[in-house]
């Protein structure tokens, strides 16, 4: 028995409307650059955020670290590492919140202090 040219199965038409419905979920997306700025390598670079952390063992001085994530919940971003002097450095940064989405950069400057660029949809 012959097909007729273009027939298709409604399995083939389930098939392409579920690829077309999970291929429309949208995933949210914080891209994270950490510049070292302070005129000196780092050690134990932490950065916490809403449920969860990421960091490096170290950063040297002038280097970038770069970082993707997807927040869960609301909260303040956190900063922390260990300075060339020994000792550590703790920042707080913005609040975040879940749905977020963009880029942030962290540029972490001589003194303990840093500079925090947020370019996210929605404001939290």
């Amino acid at each position: 028995m012959s097909r007729r040219a273009g027939f298709r199965s409604p399995l083939y038409a389930a098939t392409v409307l579920s690829a077309f419905f999970f291929s429309a979920c949208h995933s949210y997306h914080i891209d994270a650059t950490i510049e070292n700025h302070t005129g000196a390598p780092i050690q134990l670079l932490e950065v916490d955020y809403p449920a969860a952390s990421f960091g490096a063992d170290s950063l040297a001085a002038d280097a970038n670290f770069h970082y993707r994530f997807q927040v869960r919940g609301s909260g303040q971003l956190k900063v922390s590492y260990t300075a060339a002097n020994g000792q550590t450095v703790q920042i707080s940064g913005p609040t975040l919140a879940e749905r977020q989405q963009g880029t942030l950069e962290i540029v972490l400057e001589p003194g303990g202090k840093a500079e925090f660029h947020p370019q996210l949809t929605p404001p939290a």
